[in-house]
């Protein structure tokens, strides 16, 4: 997995020197399809085209008018109502699977692990959600819940997570979801701290053409979720 910069409060990875390519969303040959009228998942295979992320796909969101429905979003996520927190973005959820794991250290790397290596971790909590528009697009959102024996270690947690190159936690690997990896690029990233805990969300497209700013939209939203 590679390292991350930090740019415009969004993670960037290095080796795409600030703009991602076409295609390095998805990694593997297998997506999502949405079993009409059921909300079943099943595993099918992805032409090349339909696993590359499209120029016409990212940024075609618009942000403005994404605002209110993402503050809505964020409402429902703080309330802990997932299902109603998706409904504002315009989706709902097909699948999620989570995993408690009380030690940090095994699943970082870079910074992010030397300091856990010197600060415990009292908890940590990972979730995978797969989410659709209804219409044979869906995206998967990751969502990271670490809590610190202390504000000051959070707050100093948060401050390592957005040093350029600092590291990361790994999120779920999408093989929870019956899926082939999907490589989270961190340009689509949500974060969040609340007293001792702070919170990591991101989201990219498992199948078909969810855009940039609706994935941004709903790592934001991710980000506001309470723990499982």
């Amino acid at each position: 997995m590679t390292d991350w910069i930090t740019k415009n409060g969004k993670r960037i990875p290095l080796n795409t020197g600030g703009k991602k390519s076409a295609g390095v969303v998805v990694a593997g040959a297998l997506a999502l399809s949405v079993a009409a009228g059921t909300g079943s998942i099943s595993v099918g295979g992805l032409g090349a085209g339909s696993a590359e992320l499209g120029s016409a796909e990212v940024g075609s969101g618009g942000s403005a008018r994404l605002g209110p429905r993402k503050a809505e979003g964020q409402k429902a996520a703080r309330k802990g109502d997932t299902q109603a927190a998706w409904q504002r973005m315009g989706m709902r959820q097909l699948k999620r699977t989570a995993r408690q794991q009380a030690e940090c250290v095994a699943v970082s790397f870079g910074e992010v692990r030397d300091f856990f290596t010197r600060n415990r971790c009292t908890s940590l909590e990972r979730v995978l959600f797969a989410v659709t528009d209804g219409a044979g697009n869906v995206a998967v959102v990751s969502v990271v819940w670490v809590g610190l024996a202390s504000t000051g270690d959070a707050r100093a947690f948060e401050s390592v997570m957005k040093r350029q190159g600092s590291g990361d936690i790994h999120p779920l690997g999408a093989a929870v979801l019956g899926l082939a990896d999907i490589r989270f690029t961190g340009l689509r990233y949500g974060s969040d701290r609340t007293g001792k805990r702070v919170t990591i969300a991101e989201a990219e497209t498992a199948t078909g053409q969810v855009d940039h700013d609706t994935l941004d939209a709903l790592a934001e939203v991710a980000a506001h979720l309470p723990p499982v």
